[in-house]
């Protein structure tokens, strides 16, 4: 199956944000259930369309996941330091999992950071419980920061965010 990796179109973006938020919700990635706020916030695809590149993976004709990409901070920027451009929001449909989208979307961030002038590496956040996207990152050469570890919820203690980094 060849998947293409592009910007996602408006239209895609209700389907999208439901992935976002189904595949973090399924995952357990999301420490309030379904009533989480962020989950809304992983719906919100066009919100993050405008301060940011959100590419999606499709392959024959079916969306199968998306990433938001912050070339050089903003808005959508969490960790994300001059001359850094960060990774967010990765997820992929369940039913599309285990056929390389997820990394293709990851490549295609490092690619596009790569043609971002001024941009020396990427960044990004993860869930402690995330080991497949671990992989993915460590086997793109992605290497841990934990200096830069951080918490969303600092009154919540067990939130940390585990960081990677992938210099250019």
């Amino acid at each position: 199956m060849d998947i293409t990796i592009r910007d996602a179109e408006p239209g895609e973006f209700d389907a999208l944000g439901e992935i976002t938020a189904d595949a973090y919700l399924h995952d357990g990635l999301l420490d309030f259930g379904e009533g989480d706020e962020y989950r809304g916030e992983l719906r919100d695809v066009a919100k993050r369309a405008a301060a940011a590149e959100v590419l999606v993976a499709v392959a024959d004709g079916r969306l199968l996941g998306g990433v938001t990409f912050v070339p050089s901070g903003g808005p959508m920027a969490d960790i994300a330091r001059s001359g850094e451009a960060e990774i967010r929001m990765l997820a992929v449909d369940r039913a599309g999992r285990g056929r390389g989208a997820g990394e293709a979307l990851v490549r295609a961030c490092v690619d596009r950071a790569r043609a971002t002038e001024g941009c020396v590496r990427i960044v990004l956040s993860t869930q402690r419980t995330m080991h497949a996207a671990h992989r993915i990152y460590e086997r793109l050469g992605f290497v841990r920061t934990p200096e830069r570890d951080w918490n969303p919820i600092p009154q919540l203690v067990d939130i940390t965010l585990l960081t990677y980094e992938l210099t250019l």
